[in-house]
């Protein structure tokens, strides 16, 4: 696997991995591995980086299926790459596609991976601020299980992301945030108002009775390893991947 922070498990068939920023071929301030066609990179970096990460994970870089990111709710359901189609604006992924990789890319976003392997289901979601108070995250569930997947089933994965410690906002932006989950309401290690995205998720996620659930323990802005927007904001992006074996 490239990169020095990266992470990969694997759970009944189950995959789930998360890159970190080494690895790759971008130059400053993208350096190294920016998985992010978006960001002011060269696009063939960007493509190289992508086969690159690919192939680390034993997988055809063809068929990893993109987003187009857009910090919504909106679900695709996927049985395929995108081809000469063009890429939808959606913030989760849902397929039954076995061998067919979905990609969320982040860089201080929540990046969430889930799969039901018994019923042959996965998604993966991008849950920011806005996304975790649209509900991207129980919009991606219901997907789910129309598909045949049950939450009790369901393997939850959550990436790097920045953490509630760091994650400064204005205090009528947190009070916002709780009134539609409570969990998220957070403060800096300064002591100011905070929103911690991934307690939001997590609380989410158990609300709808999925229980297996881990979350990273890396805040992107703290680790010099990881992309972070709100540090460094002309940055790299990295990814979340989760496929069935």
């Amino acid at each position: 696997m490239i990169g020095k922070r990266s992470g990969k498990s694997t759970v009944n068939g189950a995959h789930f991995a998360f890159t970190d920023r080494w690895g790759g071929v971008s130059a400053v301030p993208y350096e190294e591995l920016n998985l992010g066609g978006a960001v002011g990179d060269d696009p063939g970096a960007v493509r190289t980086n992508r086969e690159l990460a690919a192939k680390s994970l034993g997988l055809d870089a063809g068929r990893v299926v993109w987003m187009n990111q857009v910090h919504g709710a909106e679900v695709a359901v996927v049985d395929g790459p995108w081809g000469e189609r063009p890429v939808p604006e959606a913030d989760a992924i849902v397929t039954t596609g076995r061998g067919l990789a979905l990609a969320v890319l982040t860089a201080d976003c929540v990046p969430v991976l889930l799969a039901d392997p018994v019923a042959g289901v996965a998604a993966a979601a991008h849950a920011g601020r806005p996304g975790l108070v649209a509900g991207v995250v129980p919009a991606a569930l219901r997907a789910m299980t129309e598909l045949g997947a049950e939450p009790s089933r369901i393997v939850a994965r959550t990436g790097p992301a920045v953490c509630g410690r760091c994650y400064e906002v204005p205090e009528t932006m947190r009070a916002e945030v709780a009134a539609v989950e409570p969990a998220a309401y957070a403060e800096t290690s300064w002591g100011t108002p905070a929103v911690d995205v991934a307690a939001g998720v997590h609380a989410q996620l158990d609300r709808l009775g999925v229980c297996d659930r881990e979350q990273s323990p890396v805040c992107t802005l703290e680790s010099a390893d990881h992309f972070s927007y709100r540090r460094d904001r002309v940055t790299g992006r990295l990814a979340g991947y989760v496929w069935l074996g």
